[in-house]
């Protein structure tokens, strides 16, 4: 006999599991008889590890994915999407194009995420700056990087030069180098480049001034003085063409050209020029000022003003400096054309300095000399040099070049 509480009982469950079956039943009638536009997302959670993880769902089998992503490509594309849809998440992503995929999965909707997910950025590659070549040197001294301060060092056969940044929030000084003229070792020439108001036109001067006295060297001789001629026509065209970019920047210049056993030197500005002879300084330039006699006459006839603050004479109450390549707004008494001086080499001339004011401020023509004369190395003593001027509470930038006049000096027989 059956009991009574145990058939009761089962009657329960199999109720309640016909429960389950209809409603299971009436859900996807409910689900097919829906429009395309409007169909219903799939399960949350498979869609999440969809856009979570998307290089596993690149990396999933043909048959696999279509049995996930099919049904909602098949719907999305013929009406509108609801907000909120794995579609609208994907397309919210950043873009980016080096996401790899593969390329057959056959899943559209795999592809797009797949190029749109966002990647970390890499530290970019270090540029590597090719070595000077050793017939011509051009550049702005002491360039940092990466925003540490650097000394700067070049050696060659006849020359070395050493530049310090000193305490701007940039280094302005420059110099150029030309060691081989026409193939010609007994030829070269030497700059010493020091900019205000930015650096672009000391980087123009340096790269362009000693191939602009080159070219002009070059043209049909006319006068006796080519070489002169020849010089300022270098620094009047190098002003002029950095003048065309309209930049207002400017630059102190002290060059030298050696040729055919002759010394050639010009200057714009305070960069100085000076020459050891049997160990006697011998200042070859005289620094463009603005308190200098002829220099404030030259400024005043062309009406303009020169005036003094701190002991500190100024044109226009703006530049220290008399002459120099560039200053735009100040060209109608800030000129370009150099003082130039020509003297025949001898076996008495040892060598030359070429420096900046960062050093001349500090330091004497002929105690110069003397800390060249009592080194047997070129480049300790340019370091020495600059040290000094360095301890006697220098704060510009400094460049100093040191070159050997001995092998420039035309000797019988050779």
């Amino acid at each position: 006999m059956v009991d009574p509480a145990e058939f009761l009982c089962s009657l329960l469950c199999f109720l309640a599991h016909l429960w389950q079956v209809v409603r299971k039943y009436f859900l996807a009638m409910a689900l097919c008889s829906k429009s395309p536009g409007r169909a219903s997302p799939a399960p949350a959670s498979s869609w999440k590890r969809l856009a979570e993880l998307p290089a596993v769902a690149c990396k999933r089998s043909k048959d696999s994915s279509d049995r996930r992503v099919h049904p909602v490509v098949d719907v999305v594309p013929g009406g509108s999407k609801r907000a909120g849809t794995f579609v609208e998440l994907v397309s919210s992503l950043p873009k980016q194009e080096n996401v790899e995929c593969e390329e057959n999965s056959g899943h559209p909707m795999v592809k797009v995420a797949a190029n749109k997910i966002p990647r970390t950025r890499r530290r970019p590659a270090r540029i590597a700056i090719p070595k000077p070549s050793a017939d011509a040197t051009f550049g702005v001294a002491g360039r940092e990087a990466d925003g540490v301060e650097r000394e700067l060092e070049v050696e060659g056969g006849e020359y070395c030069v050493v530049s310090r940044k000193g305490h701007r929030h940039m280094m302005e000084d420059g110099y150029g180098v030309i060691s081989t003229i026409h193939g010609d070792s007994k030829q070269a020439f030497f700059g010493v480049f020091d900019g205000h108001g930015g650096r672009a036109a000391v980087d123009f001067v340096s790269e362009t001034l000693g191939k602009n006295i080159v070219a002009a060297l070059d043209e049909p001789e006319k006068e006796d003085n080519q070489a002169e001629m020849a010089i300022k026509a270098g620094y009047l065209t190098t002003d002029r063409d950095f003048l065309s970019q309209g930049v207002s920047s400017g630059a102190c210049a002290a060059t030298v050209l050696l040729k055919d056993g002759e010394l050639h030197v010009a200057n714009v500005g305070d960069c100085r020029v000076v020459m050891s002879r049997k160990g006697v300084a011998d200042a070859l330039t005289a620094d463009h000022r603005a308190g200098r006699e002829d220099e404030r006459i030259r400024i005043e006839n062309s009406g303009g003003y020169v005036t003094c603050h701190n002991g500190i004479w100024r044109v226009q109450d703006s530049l220290a400096v008399s002459r120099a390549i560039g200053d735009l707004n100040m060209k109608e008494w800030i000129i370009s054309e150099p003082e130039t001086k020509s003297l025949q080499l001898t076996p008495e001339c040892e060598f030359l300095i070429l420096a900046s004011d960062g050093l001349w401020d500090k330091v004497e023509n002929q105690e110069a000399v003397d800390v060249v004369s009592r080194q047997s190395n070129a480049m300790k003593s340019c370091r020495d040099l600059i040290e000094i001027s360095c301890r006697r509470g220098n704060r510009d930038d400094i460049t100093v070049m040191v070159i050997d006049l001995q092998k420039f000096i035309q000797r019988p027989g050779s």
